[in-house]
């Protein structure tokens, strides 16, 4: 099923006056799915380019970053959220080249990176002011392209949701993925200890790298090494992308007063034969959270933490965003395989300056 590209684009409400910069083309190039499927469904389309509403501005796109959900939108398992742009992308940086009547902070010729509600891997891509952040200090547009998805995340789930504070201790799972190495850098950067698992040598000396105690769960079993290096205490808080196989584990990691943080389900969601017994004993507290179907005010909120916390840790190199992989828009069916060969360390990131 094709989409209606030039039907869905202009999400919104009417744009009323728009201040542009520039004359700007009549159409874009954007990343088209033929069809539910694999990665060799992508391919290069036109289009008219999105209309930005009274809050938004329209993006100039350099850099998109590649994430795990633009796959499940790809096969058909995750679809936009209604008013959302149809095409694939939830990160991006670029230059502001016009913004709604309504839209502030920002200006045409600002460099900006922004949480998109998709529409990323496109030249154009409009997006809620306040959704977007200036550029740190001397990075890159691929630099500023990778931090929003991971970053939003992180924060959203550690800190206000998990509420991890210095002297606490952290499991993170998936420790060499964008979210994880996001995790773990922020909650050095706040005063944690952190443990991250990975399943070989090389990502766990990733991990390493980055001044978190590395599990290699292949070859080693978290829920003892945790057990033995916290003297049997276990964990403030756990954050999981794998899902059901994890969650009892989980539980036996986690110490009085525990908190389970769960921000996606790559081993599945449905766990046979759970004993939630612990939740009780230990008052343990389980959540978890999505971002792409919060509010532009929940979304903006966030932005102004981010602003706030980190922007200054990023500028001073206390975290930085790591990239694995950079490819050309026409190279996306790549970049999405390379995304679910799960070999990566780091961000996969699309480049469309070059």
């Amino acid at each position: 099923m094709r989409y209606d590209i030039a039907a869905k684009l202009a999400f919104g409400t009417k744009p009323g006056k728009v201040m542009q910069m520039t004359q700007l083309p009549d159409s874009m190039r954007y990343i088209e799915i033929a069809a539910p499927g694999g990665p060799e469904v992508m391919r290069i389309g036109r289009c008219a380019l999105p209309v930005p509403g009274p809050g938004d501005v329209l993006i100039r796109v350099a850099a998109a970053g590649v994430n795990r959900p633009d796959v499940q939108q790809r096969k058909g398992l995750y679809p936009p959220p209604p008013g959302a742009s149809p095409i694939l992308g939830l990160e991006a940086a670029g230059e502001v080249v016009a913004l709604g009547a309504m839209a502030s902070g920002f200006y045409p010729g600002h460099k900006v990176t922004a949480l998109c509600n998709g529409g990323a891997y496109a030249e154009y891509v409009a997006v809620p002011a306040g959704q977007c952040l200036p550029w740190p200090h001397g990075f890159t547009a691929l630099q500023a392209a990778a931090l929003p998805e991971n970053y939003f995340t992180v924060w959203a789930n550690l800190f206000d949701m998990g509420h991890l504070s210095a002297g606490e201790t952290l499991l993170v799972h998936g420790g060499t993925s964008g979210i994880g190495l996001t995790a773990i850098q922020l909650a050095l950067a706040s005063g944690a200890k952190v443990f991250a698992t990975a399943g070989s040598a090389e990502k766990c000396a990733a991990i390493e790298a980055f001044g978190a105690t590395a599990i290699n769960y292949r070859t080693q079993d978290f829920v003892e090494i945790i057990a033995t290096l916290t003297d049997n205490r276990g964990v403030d808080v756990v954050l999981d992308i794998v899902g059901a196989p994890y969650t009892q584990r989980n539980f036996k990691c986690l110490a009085l007063r525990g908190r389970l943080l769960q921000v996606a389900f790559m081993q599945g969601s449905k766990a046979e034969g759970l004993d939630l017994l612990p939740i009780m004993t230990k008052r343990l507290t389980y959540t978890g959270s999505t971002m792409r179907p919060r509010t532009t005010e929940e979304k903006t909120a966030i932005a102004a933490a981010l602003k706030r916390k980190v922007w200054p840790w990023l500028e001073a190199g206390k975290v930085v965003p790591v990239i694995d992989k950079v490819f050309s828009l026409e190279d996306a069916p790549a970049a999405h395989a390379l995304m679910e060969s799960s070999t990566h360390i780091g961000k996969i990131m699309l480049d469309l300056a070059g």
